[in-house]
């Protein structure tokens, strides 16, 4: 039998106006997880005035996005991404890496792909 994962896990640590945020994502992304992603990293982010935010996201397990999905979260960059100063992108697919390259035009930070998960960690905390 073959069991399908999907979901998103997310994770917010915050001391003083920096943030750290890790999400890992499962399966395909839908518009319904970003109902649940965008709330989150919006209330959290709107109780500091100039909030910093380094990102962690693995998607190790990501199978892609619903159109939709890929739309919301390209909104959700546009509303936060000058408050984003480093987003590290783990995985293991090609695309991503893309991904990480085309994210550099919307986000005020620096967007970077990693093929090690301890090497996306250390440039993170760098």
């Amino acid at each position: 039998m073959n069991i399908e994962k999907h979901g998103v896990s997310i994770g917010i640590n915050r001391v003083g106006s920096d943030f750290f945020l890790s999400l890992k994502a499962q399966g395909k992304l839908t518009h319904d997880d970003y109902k649940t992603i965008t709330p989150l990293i919006d209330s959290a982010l709107a109780s500091v005035s100039k909030p910093k935010v380094r990102m962690l996201f693995d998607g190790s397990e990501l199978q892609g996005w619903e159109l939709r999905a890929a739309w919301d979260d390209f909104k959700l960059g546009l509303r936060h991404g000058s408050e984003f100063e480093k987003i590290a992108i783990y995985g293991n697919k090609r695309w991503e890496a893309m991904a990480a390259k085309i994210g550099n035009w919307f986000v005020a930070g620096e967007i970077k792909y990693f093929d090690n998960h301890n090497e996306a960690i250390t440039w993170l905390q760098a």
